[in-house]
This record gives C-alpha cells, structure tokens and sequence, in this order.
C-alpha cells in the first residue's frame, strides 16, 4: 500500500511501513501479551528462556508458531493486494553496514523489553512499538530485528523484501543483538523470579 500510494517517493513509503508496523505492534502486544507473552520473535523467546522467563521444552513450539504466522501474513498481505502468495524477494540487504544494523536493531530492542520488563505490559507494548518505529529510520537495515519476520520478508519481492541468500546473515547479526543485550541486562538488573535471582 505504501508504494502504490507513495508516487515512487522512497521515503514516504518508508514512513507508511514505520507507522503501520509500530502502530500494529503496540496493538499486537496489547491484545496477545496475556495469552502468550507476545512472543511474536523468535530472538525474544529466546533470550527469555536463556534468561529463564520462559520455559525451554516449550521454544521450539512457539519459534515454529512464529514463523508460520509470519509467513501466513505474508500470503494475507499478497492477497490483499492481489500478489503472488509468495514470490522470492529480490531485494538485495548484504555487507557489514546491514548486518552491523541487525546487531544495533535486535540490542536496542531486546534493552528495551529488559529495561521496561517491570513496568505494566501496556507502558512495554508502547516502548517496543515506539522502538521498531524509531529504528526503522536510524538503522541502514530498517530494522527488521526478528528472524520470523525476516525469513517472512524474503517471501516477497516488494520494498520491505530481503533476498533469500542475504537471509542467514540477518539472523546471526539478530541473535547476537539479542545475546549481547541480554547478558547486559542480566548484569545491570538481575531477573528475579520466586525469589531468586536466575539471570548467572
């Protein structure tokens, strides 16, 4: 939508795409946050369970989960707009400065869930979502910062694509962004659960 409507104008497509996905991301995790923890990134599921928020015999159910919901976005998306359902994007995202991005977006995202992580899940829904849209402008990457939604955007050949082969970089540079923020947090506020702290 935000090409069709944006002329060829790259920046005003760019802040289509920045207001969608923040404004719905706030409403995601508002609406899912007491069903599932909005564990919408494989990254966060992750580093919660290494953190031990989130129990590991349960990640690799909720990580599949999360691909494949990215993925029937995708076919939604191209349906609406009368796309293939999927078609392999040709959007070429490679190179140090990209994956040096990935790292930056996934760190900054992951120290604001560690950061808001005691405050009411609205104020964290708000923080995220405010996060993402910020990112996408001050990251060369435009910040995908989830391995969900970048394996989801290789399916499509449109402006928020990622080529397939550039693919496996994103992921690696993302989970190391969440690593590195959250052994930060674990040291600059410890996770208490039950009484206990079990960020070591």
């Amino acid at each position: 939508m935000g090409t069709r409507l944006a002329g060829g104008q790259v920046a005003l497509t760019l802040l289509a795409n920045t207001i969608a996905t923040g404004a719905v991301l706030v409403a995601l995790i508002l609406a899912f946050g007491p069903i599932s923890g909005a564990h919408f990134n494989p990254a966060v599921t992750l580093a919660d369970a290494w953190r031990g928020g989130f129990p590991w015999r349960e990640t690799p159910a909720y990580m599949a989960a999360q691909v494949v919901g990215a993925l029937a976005g995708v076919a939604a998306a191209h349906v609406m707009f009368s796309e293939p359902v999927f078609f392999a994007s040709q959007r070429v995202r490679s190179g140090g400065a990209q994956l040096f991005s990935e790292f930056v977006a996934t760190f900054g995202l992951l120290a604001v869930i560690w950061g808001c992580a005691r405050l009411p899940s609205g104020m964290v829904a708000f923080a995220v979502g405010g996060y993402i849209t910020a990112a996408y402008w001050f990251t060369a990457s435009t910040s995908f910062a989830n391995p969900a939604v970048t394996i989801a955007r290789s399916a499509s050949d449109t402006f928020a694509g990622i080529r397939p082969a550039d693919v496996p970089g994103f992921i690696t540079a993302q989970v190391a962004g969440a690593a590195a923020a959250t052994s930060l947090f674990a040291w600059l506020s410890p996770f208490v659960r039950g009484g206990q702290d079990i960020a070591q």
